[in-house]
């Protein structure tokens, strides 16, 4: 017989309002291993049983400029150091075996750093059985007696199952006897006492209201994720005597030598659903047997030697407990061969590898490559949690990278809802995995966050219930039928004895002729009460179907009311549930600016403060200054009063000096103009004017008749160019004749890129005191240059001076002290009738800058 094949259900179509919207976060808990030392430092405090805190440890604080900070972290319980297995069983993993059995998907996570407990968490110890024996345990309990004979249901490559008949089962059981498998765990044999003591649990556990009419079968696998890879564990690779393994050093293995298996691929089946392809599934029927298979893969597990654990667990393992139910047919005597009727659910545990630094565990080569991978998995879970916090937190609709790792492809599809998801969170409470230990309670809290959608139930299969104990109670359907013949035939009167001895007996036969007529007359009455009997059975079944129909329109629209109003509700509580998250969101955004805000507002007054010290020792140095200041203003100013009251005194003097010369001159004047005119003087021969020429001047005579001397005005090279007179506002204004010309100027007190961009020649005035107290005025002259940054310079060239002097204020040649001239006559240079004009010329190009040429002609007096 062909056997019937039947495929991984998805979840049936959901009528509108049902439960498929409801949501349940993902369950996450924590457990706090002891202490290995009594005297180690401990950073992590149980505060009441969903509450940790952790403190910073001493070494911490020291390295942070004593930043002492405590952080509480929130789960959904707290175990202590002196919770027992069946304690922390009964609150995460009872509730996933309860609805394995009731064909739901669950998934169950142990995480935290290397040496947190995760191992003895999920396998236990000897004497003290994990989470892993007592989900076997409590499922066998529970459906110990509603097996399915073994191959009844056999596994395919398609992530499915198919079903067999009874007679197939039976011949593939012989077959599989006559060759045993040893991958096939038989229930014959005595459990392995190495790991006896943990599979020994002695509190008895099972679930309640489990399907009496159905059979199940359970299968389990085990397979292992390293360093990105997936390997089954259970799988036993046979030696191949004829060709030759060859190891990494290129010489040939020897037959004892194990050949490692090969990594594994993940498929997606017709349903969407993520499965490896070609793994071994074994069917089991104890405890016993599961976790022998377990433990044989167990051994195979890649564990390694750290400087932080002997026993290290270098890849994430994962034990799938796979459950197939079917319901027995109408007669509750032999399955039921529908494969639309057929539900497989699965519980996957899962010890994940431990995170850690490798700065700590001193790891090398290969456990280094480990490490590395190891960490980038659970980073990869880590974002994976992230990003669909965020989807469901804001309504974004980002992408979650599960295919970035082995780990998260392999379990999408329960983030996706297709079970429920609990998360374990084992912490070291030692200060040494202090940093650690706040990376795991940071993941733990984005993980909270995360919501699954809540599994639905199984569709019924529409059978009567109690099928399986009805049949078990009349003993078979042939027992049933040979109950109602024996009761009609006894209703029927008694035949006649038939025995005819003589051959002219003619009494025997008519009597039994008429007791079969009347046999045959009581089954005949008896047929007409049946059927009369039937079509009254008829007509108050047809009543009481009415009835039921009736009552079931009715209770079918106050469902459909119900169900809008429970829809409306839910609508309306996910639209609050929305507006609370973003408000609690907003809430953490408003503390966390205000965090913010507060410490900026210490920072800038911590600054302010400073600042203000920074000016009071400005004010008090500006004091200092302002004092020295004012006493040595105090002192110039006493020492050039000093200074011009000398200047003063030596001015007077000269100005009396001169007063004198010029009372004298009157005097002569005078006594020239008052001196009678006696006689006519004679002229004065050559020799005498000669003379007398020569003692009254060196300079040279002038040129008798010779015609007046025009003054030209220099041109200056550059007359075509563009000018900037620079002519500061402290300058003062000389009231000398001759003054400085540029045409075609741009006149500026303060020089700027604009006025210089006009122009090519640059010309500043500049005045200044000289030693003779008359004021000197210098023109520096310059070309003007473009920048290569867009700019002008100005490149100084020449430098011309223009001088005022007093033609008095010359050195005199004769004084109140100098000897008269031998004919009673004046010098040159003090008669007023002698008075000179003095051209200045400038002269450019001299070596030793700007100059003054004199030109003076004393006239002659009239004889």
């Amino acid at each position: 017989m062909k056997p019937a094949r039947t495929k991984t259900p998805r979840k049936p179509p959901v009528k509108k309002g049902s439960q498929t919207s409801l949501k349940d976060p993902v369950g996450v808990y924590c457990r706090v291993r002891p202490l290995s030392l009594p005297e180690q430092e401990c950073c992590i405090e149980v505060i009441n049983n969903t509450t940790v805190q952790l403190h910073t440890p001493e070494g911490y604080r020291l390295n942070r400029n004593g930043d002492y900070k405590e952080t509480q972290y929130s789960f959904k319980q707290v175990f202590g150091t002196h919770t027992t297995q069946k304690e922390l069983f009964d609150v995460v993993a009872n509730p996933l075996v309860d609805d394995l059995i009731h064909g739901k998907n669950g998934l169950l996570f142990t995480y935290g750093v290397t040496g947190s407990g995760k191992t003895h968490t999920m396998t236990g110890s000897p004497g003290e059985g994990g989470l892993l024996p007592r989900c076997l345990d409590m499922l066998f309990n529970s459906i110990g007696s509603f097996q399915a004979k073994r191959y009844v249901f056999k596994s395919n490559d398609r992530n499915s199952m198919d079903i067999q008949c009874e007679v197939d089962a039976l011949l593939e059981r012989q077959k599989r006897e006559a060759t045993p498998n040893p991958k096939t765990p038989s229930s014959k044999r005595q459990v392995d006492p190495e790991f006896a003591d943990m599979i020994n649990v002695q509190e008895f556990c099972k679930a309640e209201e489990v399907d009496e009419d159905s059979v199940y079968g359970v299968f389990v696998s085990y397979i292992e994720i390293y360093n990105n890879y997936i390997y089954d564990l259970l799988e036993e690779v046979p030696f191949d005597p004829i060709k030759p393994k060859w190891n990494s050093c290129s010489t040939p293995m020897r037959n004892t030598d194990f050949v490692p298996p090969q990594s594994k691929l993940l498929r997606e089946d017709k349903n969407h659903n993520m499965y490896v392809a070609g793994c071994t599934e074994v069917e089991v029927k104890s405890t016993e047997e599961a976790f022998e298979v377990f433990w044989r893969g167990q051994k195979k597990r890649r564990i390694a030697n750290t400087h932080l654990n002997h026993e290290s667990s270098r890849s994430h393992s994962v034990f799938n407990i796979k459950l197939v139910q079917a319901p027995l047919d109408a007669d509750g005597d032999s399955v039921l061969q529908e494969k639309e009727q057929i539900t497989i659910s699965q519980l996957s545990l899962v010890d994940l590898a431990g995170s850690e630094r490798t700065n700590r565990t001193k790891a090398e080569g290969n456990r280094l490559r480990e490490a590395g991978n190891i960490n980038q998995s659970l980073m990869t879970l880590r974002t994976c949690m992230e990003v669909l916090r965020e989807n469901q937190t804001y309504g974004t609709n980002k992408m979650v990278p599960y295919r970035d790792s082995k780990l998260t492809h392999l379990f999408k599809n329960y983030f996706d809802g297709e079970g429920k998801v609990r998360l374990i969170v084992c912490v070291n409470p030692k200060a040494e995995d202090y940093e650690e230990s706040l990376q795991v309670m940071r993941f733990a809290e984005v993980t909270q966050e995360v919501e699954v959608a809540r599994p639905t139930d199984k569709a019924i299969c529409g059978l009567t219930p109690g099928r399986r104990y009805r049949n078990q109670a009349r003993g078979g359907p042939v027992g049933d039928e040979l109950l109602v013949s024996e009761v009609v035939l006894q209703s029927f009167p008694p035949l006649p004895s038939c025995e005819i001895l003589d051959i002219n007996d003619e009494r025997t036969l008519p009597r039994l002729v008429e007791a079969l007529e009347k046999r045959h007359h009581l089954r005949q009455m008896m047929i007409d009460e049946f059927h009369k009997q039937s079509i009254t059975f008829k007509a108050l079944l047809q009543e009481f179907d009415n009835a039921v129909l009736n009552k079931e329109n009715y209770v079918q629209g106050k469902l459909n009311e119900k169900e809008k109003v429970i829809s409306g509700q839910k609508s309306e509580i996910e639209r609050l549930e929305k507006k609370n998250k973003t408000l609690e969101y907003k809430v953490e955004i408003l503390e966390k600016t205000t965090t913010i805000y507060e410490e900026d507002k210490r920072n800038l007054q911590q600054e302010l403060e400073t600042q203000n010290q920074k000016l009071q020792r400005q004010f008090s140095d500006k004091r200092r200054l302002e004092a020295r200041l004012q006493g040595m203003v105090t002192e110039t100013t006493m020492k050039w009063e000093k200074e011009c009251e000398r200047r003063v005194a030596a001015k007077q003097l000269e100005m009396q000096n001169k007063l004198w010369v010029k009372d004298e001159k009157l005097k002569q004047l005078k006594a020239i103009v008052i001196e009678p005119k006696t006689e006519r003087p004679e002229r004065p021969s050559r020799e005498r004017d000669r003379e007398k020429a020569t003692q009254r001047s060196v300079s040279p005579s002038p040129v008798p008749n010779a015609p007046p001397v025009r003054l030209r005005h220099r041109r200056s090279r550059s007359a075509g160019d563009r000018w900037v007179d620079h002519k500061p506002a402290s300058n003062l204004q000389t009231e000398t004749v001759m003054q400085p010309h540029v045409p075609h100027a741009i006149t500026v007190s303060v020089a700027n890129e604009k006025a210089l961009a006009k122009c090519e020649k640059y010309m500043l005035t500049h005045q200044e005191l000289a030693s003779d107290g008359e004021i000197e005025t210098k023109l520096i002259k310059g070309d003007v240059y473009k920048t290569r940054g867009g700019g002008q310079s100005v490149q100084f060239t020449e430098i011309e001076t223009l001088k005022q002097e007093s033609p008095t204020g010359r050195k005199r040649r004769s004084s109140t002290g100098a000897p008269a001239q031998p004919d009673g006559t004046e010098s040159e240079w003090t008669d007023v009738e002698t008075r000179c004009s003095v051209a200045v010329e400038m002269r450019a190009g001299s070596q030793l800058g700007p100059g003054y040429q004199h030109h003076a002609q004393p006239k002659r007096k009239k004889p």
